[in-house]
C-alpha cells in the first residue's frame, strides 16, 4: 500500500535561523551606525555657529596648559593632591605673572603716547591745513637732505597733505577699532583662563575620554597629541622669546638715539616680532629716514643697520630653527600658518596658525603610514 509523501515542514533550518538574525543585525547595526554619525553631523553643524567665537580662546588655553602643565603639577603635591585648588592656584599665578608687568608696560607706553600726540597733533593738523607754508614743512625744504635729494623742484604739497590726511583716518579707525575691541578683549581673556581651569584639572580624563571617541589606533592618536605639544611649547617660547629680543633691542637702539617715545615704539615692535619675516624693520626704518633728512645720518644709517641686519637677521635665522624644529615644522610651514593664522584670527594667530599646521601634517602623516601600500 502506497503512503502518501509527508508534507514539508514550513519551519526553517535553526542554522539558516540563526545565519538570518546575524545578517539582519548586521544590517540593523549598520543603519544605526550611520544614523547615529549623521544626527552627529547634524548637531555639530548646528552647534558649530555657536562655539566658533570661542575657538581662537580654547585653543590658546589648551597651549598654554601644556606649556604650564608642570607648574600645576608642582602645584598640586603643594595643596595635597586637590585638583579644583591647584587649578585655581595655577591660573592665578599665570593671571598674575602677566597682570603686573602687562599693566605696568601698558601705563607707561600710553603716557609716552598720549605725550607723542601732543607734541606732534598741532604739527600734523598745520600741515593737513596749510601744506607747504606750514611750519614744519618750510623746516623741512631748510634741511640739506631736501636739497641733495632734488626734492626743491617737485610740489610735495598735494601728496604730503593726503599723506597726512591718511595717516588721520588711519589713526581713527585704529583708535575705534581699540576701543570698541576692549571688551572683546576682555572678554577672550576670561574665556582662555576659565577654559584653563577645567584644563588643568580634568585634563587627563578630558585626553582619556577623547582618546576614546576617535576611532583611530591608538599610536596614532599618541602621535596627534606629541605633535600638540610640541607645536605648543616651540611656538609659545619661541615666538614670545624673538618678539621680546627683537623689540627690547629695537626700543634700545631708539632710546639710544633719543627718541622720547621709544617705549612706546619698543611695546609695537614687539608686536611685529611675533610676525615671522615683518619685525622691527618697519619702525626702524622709517625712523632712521626720519633722521637723515633731518641731518643726522650716521644716526640714521644706525638705525636703518639695526633693522634690517642686525635684528632683521635674529628674526629670519631664529624662529624657523627655534619654532621649526622645535616643533618639527617645514621653515615655510611655519612661515605660512603664522601670517595666516595671524590674518584669520587676530594677534593670537601666531599660536592657532602652526597648531593648525601641525595637526594637518600630523593627519597627514598618518595617511601616508596607513596607506602605504596603496601609495608605492
Amino acid at each position: 500500500m502506497d503512503h502518501a509523501p509527508k508534507p514539508e515542514d514550513p519551519s526553517p533550518d535553526p542554522e539558516k535561523k540563526t545565519a538570518l538574525k546575524v545578517v539582519l543585525n548586521r544590517r540593523n547595526t549598520k543603519v544605526n551606525q550611520f544614523a547615529i554619525i549623521g544626527i552627529l553631523v547634524l548637531v555639530a553643524a548646528a552647534i558649530l555657529p555657536i562655539v566658533k567665537i570661542f575657538f581662537v580662546p580654547v585653543v590658546v588655553a589648551a597651549t598654554l596648559c601644556t606649556l604650564f602643565y608642570p607648574v600645576y603639577r608642582f602645584i598640586l603635591k603643594i595643596v595635597g593632591n586637590r585638583a579644583g585648588l591647584g587649578s585655581i592656584l595655577c591660573c592665578l599665578g599665570i593671571l598674575l605673572c602677566f597682570l603686573a608687568p602687562t599693566y605696568l608696560v601698558v601705563y607707561l607706553v600710553l603716557r609716552q603716547a598720549f605725550g607723542l600726540y601732543h607734541s606732534i597733533g598741532p604739527v600734523i593738523a598745520d600741515i593737513a591745513a596749510r601744506g607747504s607754508s606750514s611750519a614744519a614743512f618750510t623746516h623741512l625744504k631748510n634741511l640739506p637732505a631736501y636739497h641733495d635729494l632734488g626734492l626743491d623742484n617737485v610740489d610735495l604739497t598735494i601728496p604730503i597733505q593726503q599723506g597726512v590726511k591718511t595717516v588721520l583716518a588711519a589713526g581713527t579707525h585704529v583708535l575705534t577699532r581699540t576701543s570698541s575691541g576692549v571688551l572683546t578683549l576682555f572678554a577672550g581673556i576670561f574665556v582662555m583662563f576659565f577654559t584653563m581651569f577645567y584644563f588643568f584639572r580634568d585634563g587627563e580624563g578630558l585626553v582619556v575620554r577623547l582618546k576614546y571617541l576617535v576611532p583611530i589606533r591608538g599610536d596614532y592618536e599618541d602621535m596627534i597629541i606629541a605633535r600638540f605639544l610640541l607645536i605648543s611649547r616651540a611656538t609659545v617660547m619661541g615666538t614670545l622669546f624673538l618678539g621680546l629680543l627683537e623689540g627690547s633691542l629695537g626700543a634700545m637702539t631708539l632710546l639710544v638715539f633719543g627718541t622720547k617715545a621709544w617705549l612706546m615704539w619698543g611695546f609695537i615692535m614687539i608686536i611685529l616680532a611675533t610676525m615671522p619675516f615683518i619685525g622691527t624693520w618697519v619702525v626702524l626704518v622709517p625712523a632712521g629716514i626720519i633722521q637723515i633728512f633731518m641731518d643726522n645720518t650716521w644716526q640714521g644709517c644706525t638705525m636703518i643697520f639695526m633693522g634690517l641686519i642686525v635684528i632683521g637677521n635674529i628674526d629670519n635665522f631664529l624662529r624657523p630653527r627655534i619654532v621649526g624644529r622645535g616643533a618639527k615644522l617645514h621653515d615655510l610651514v611655519v612661515f605660512f600658518s603664522s601670517l595666516g593664522g595671524i590674518a584669520v584670527f587676530g594677534v593670537m594667530g601666531f599660536i592657532v596658525g602652526p597648531v593648525i599646521a601641525s595637526l594637518f601634517i600630523s593627519v597627514l602623516d598618518i595617511y601616508g603610514m596607513e596607506f602605504e601600500r596603496h601609495l608605492k
